[in-house]
């Protein structure tokens, strides 16, 4: 038989970093929203969960589950295969802890393989998530990347990463990069799955005294800050990153990388054309065309991105802003590290 175990014991396991969460939905409801760290081992495809849906709606209850135990009794094996490999504790999670978790924890157990199953769900689990951003007290001190578009403060995040420093990706758990070209390439996040993975990551560096963050508005693509960190964010230190023109829009091609989608780039450039003066938006119409991104990329800045940066920082203090001007994204870098030091905030010992 199985164990039912609540949300608040799941996290403690979770914590050891020795147990194994299995999402059994379908692979379009894993990837809408799931608990972070959880694999996915479903029971139903996502066309057999639409038909069993479908037959719920038109013929009730025991039709839908006669015909949900037929196709799961064809993928038995497999499935259980699949819980075979897991080497750890674990514990399984549908919708609502119901059905579907249940019939595989039922399975696993006549199979010899042992695993709890997480009351109510991943709903309780989402209600968990609201109430967290809701009275979260987050108190690491904030470390804001600021820069003109193209400064590399993603790449220096990730390098900040590397080397130990405590960073939360915002871009990254959005699946977007903050600007109107920002979801060409990338697979946008929805609101359940960006809070998840944030609040995830806040619990992860709550005994921190500073954490690394980048310059975003409260919107990046699909999703919304919660307002504590937004707020929170737009007091803290910004490090405002300060390089050439022509690095910039290195680093944009390097990241963007416009040759592999030319056309979703002219269909983005759309949305912005009529904010641009007449002369300069046919200007980069054209090279987009002839996909000439340098010359593309270098008037954007100069005439859409540079000017609402310029406009969107102005209310910052001299107090938070610390200037770092830098050749290169290694240099800038190497100077906030720099910075770091000088005002006293070190790596932990057991992060060097």
């Amino acid at each position: 038989m199985f164990q039912d175990i609540s949300l608040s014991d799941l996290l403690a396991l979770q914590e050891q970093k020795t147990h194994t969460l299995i999402d059994v939905r379908s692979p379009k409801e894993f990837n809408e929203a799931t608990i972070p760290g959880s694999i996915n081992i479903p029971i139903f495809n996502d066309e057999e969960r639409a038909e069993v849906g479908t037959i719920y709606k038109q013929q009730g209850v025991e039709a839908a589950k006669e015909r949900g135990l037929e196709l799961f009794s064809q993928k038995l094996p497999a499935f259980i295969a699949a819980f075979k490999e897991i080497e750890t504790p674990m514990t399984v999670f549908c919708w609502r802890g119901g059905m579907r978790s249940k019939t595989a924890a039922t399975v696993l157990g006549l199979m010899g393989i042992r695993a709890n199953r997480l009351t109510g769900g991943i709903r309780t689990y989402r209600q968990w998530v609201v109430q967290e951003l809701e009275n979260q007290p987050f108190q690491p001190k904030l470390f804001v990347l600021n820069g003109y578009t193209g400064s590399g403060k993603t790449a220096i995040l990730q390098r900040l990463a590397e080397h130990g420093y405590p960073v939360i990706d915002l871009e990254r758990m959005a699946g977007h990069r903050g600007s109107i070209f920002g979801q060409i390439g990338l697979e946008p996040s929805n609101q359940k799955k960006f809070d998840s993975l944030l609040v995830s990551e806040l619990r992860r560096y709550q005994n921190e005294s500073f954490v690394f963050i980048e310059g975003e508005s409260k919107r990046i693509g699909k999703v919304y800050l919660p307002s504590f960190l937004n707020e929170k964010k737009e007091k803290s230190t910004q490090f405002f990153l300060d390089l050439p023109v022509e690095e910039r829009v290195r680093n944009i091609l390097d990241d963007y990388q416009p040759w592999k989608y030319p056309e979703r780039f002219k269909e983005a450039f759309q949305f912005i054309k009529k904010r641009i003066h007449t002369p300069v938006s046919k200007q980069i119409e054209t090279a987009l065309e002839e996909q000439d991104f340098s010359i593309a990329i270098q008037l954007l800045l100069e005439y859409y991105y540079d000017p609402k940066y310029e406009y969107s920082t102005h209310h910052y203090s001299d107090e938070q802003k610390v200037i770092i001007e830098a050749a290169n994204v290694d240099e800038a870098f190497q100077k906030i590290v720099q910075t770091l030091k000088e005002q006293g905030y070190g790596l932990k010992a057991n992060r060097l």
